[in-house]
C-alpha cells in the first residue's frame, strides 16, 4: 500500500523539476542514482497524490506588468461560488479560501490594461454577496516566482543542481524580457504543460524545432517565463497554509521581506502597497507549527509592527484551475 504523504526521492524528484521542469526523465535519473522508470513512476505517482504539475508561468514582475492581492470578504453562502468563478478567469494565478469560508484571497495579474478596472470596478461590486473588497498592489517579491519552495527542504547538494541546471544556450536572454505576439500559441501549449515536448510546439507554432528550441530558450533565459512546479503542500506533510499580512517600520520595510525569504516556513514573499507592506503565504505541518512561527521566528524579527493571519480552508487554484481544488 502506497503511503500518502512524500518520501524522500518524492522530494528529490520535486527539487529537481524545480530546478529545471522541462529536464528528461533520463536525465533527472542519472543526478539522482535511480532508474529511467523509477522516476517516470513516481512522476505519475506525484500527478495522482499530490496533483503534481509543471506549467511555463509569465514572469509579471520581470515583464513589468501590475500584479494585485485582493481580500473578498463574502457572505458564507457565496464565497465558494464566487471563488469558483474567479478560479476560472485567466488573470487570477492563485486563490485561496479562509477565515472560515468567508474570505477569498486572490492574486491577479491583468494581461491587458482594461482586465483589472472590469474586475474591480465591475464585475466584483456587483456581485451581491462580496461584503468588502480590499486590493493590495504587489511591489516587489521577496521569494516565490521562479524560487520554490522545495528547495527549501535542501535534499539536493550543489553538484546535484548544477547538474541539472540547462546550460545556457548562447544568444538566448539577450535584450529585456518580452513576451511578443508570435509567442503566444507557444505558451498556450506550455501554459497547459510546461513539459510538452518539442514535436507538439513546432505543431502548435508551425515553426522548425530548432526555431522553437531558440525561442523557448530565450524567453526562458530573458526571465520572461519560468517553468513552475505546482503541488498539493499537504503529501509533503504541511496541510497547513496561511496568508499573513505584515505592517512593518518603513525603513525595515526591505530588511523584514529579505529575512522572511529565508524563513523555510515562507513559500511567497511581497511587499505591498495598501493597508499591510509585506503578503506571506506561509506552510506548517499543524496549527502549533503555525503559533510557533507567528510567536518566535516572525514575532522576533526587529521593524515587524503588527501581523494578520488568514488561515486557509482550502486551496481553489494555485497556477492552474482544476475543478474540486483542495
Amino acid at each position: 500500500m502506497e503511503s500518502d504523504t512524500a518520501d524522500a526521492l518524492d522530494l528529490r524528484l520535486l527539487a529537481a523539476l524545480e530546478v529545471d521542469g522541462r529536464a528528461s526523465f533520463s536525465r533527472i535519473a542519472a543526478v539522482l542514482g535511480v532508474s529511467d522508470q523509477t522516476v517516470a513512476r513516481r512522476y505519475r505517482r506525484l500527478c495522482d497524490r499530490a496533483g503534481l504539475r509543471t506549467v511555463a508561468v509569465r514572469d509579471a514582475e520581470r515583464l513589468g506588468q501590475d500584479q494585485w492581492m485582493l481580500r473578498l470578504r463574502c457572505a458564507p453562502d457565496g464565497a465558494v461560488v464566487i471563488a469558483e468563478a474567479l478560479a476560472k478567469r485567466p488573470d487570477t494565478q492563485w486563490i485561496g479560501l479562509g477565515s472560515g469560508g468567508t474570505e477569498i484571497v486572490c492574486m491577479t495579474r491583468p494581461r491587458h490594461p482594461g482586465d483589472h478596472d472590469d474586475l474591480l470596478l465591475g464585475k466584483l461590486p456587483r456581485t451581491p454577496s462580496v461584503v468588502e473588497i480590499r486590493a493590495q498592489q504587489l511591489l516587489h517579491r521577496y521569494y516565490g516566482g521562479p524560487a520554490g519552495w522545495v528547495r527549501k527542504f535542501r535534499v539536493l547538494d550543489d553538484d546535484q543542481i548544477a547538474a541539472l541546471t540547462p546550460a545556457p544556450v548562447p544568444g538566448a536572454g539577450a535584450g529585456p524580457p518580452r513576451v511578443e505576439p508570435e509567442d503566444e500559441p507557444l505558451l498556450a501549449v506550455l501554459e497547459r504543460d510546461g513539459r510538452a515536448g518539442y514535436p507538439e510546439l513546432q505543431r502548435a507554432t508551425g515553426r522548425s524545432e530548432s526555431a522553437v528550441k531558440r525561442r523557448l530558450a530565450a524567453l526562458l533565459a530573458s526571465g520572461a517565463v519560468y517553468v513552475d512546479v505546482e503541488y498539493r503542500s499537504e503529501f509533503l506533510g504541511h496541510p497547513v497554509a496561511a496568508v499573513l499580512w505584515i505592517t512593518t517600520a518603513p525603513s525595515a520595510l526591505h530588511t523584514v521581506g529579505e529575512a522572511l525569504a529565508a524563513h523555510e516556513e515562507v513559500a511567497f514573499a511581497s511587499a505591498t502597497a495598501g493597508p499591510s507592506h509585506i503578503v506571506v503565504t506561509a506552510v506548517f505541518r499543524d496549527t502549533a507549527g503555525l503559533y510557533a512561527y507567528l510567536s518566535g521566528p516572525l514575532g522576533r524579527l526587529e521593524g515587524v509592527q503588527h501581523v494578520e493571519a488568514t488561515p486557509l480552508l482550502r486551496s481553489v487554484k494555485q497556477l492552474t484551475y482544476q475543478p474540486g481544488g483542495r
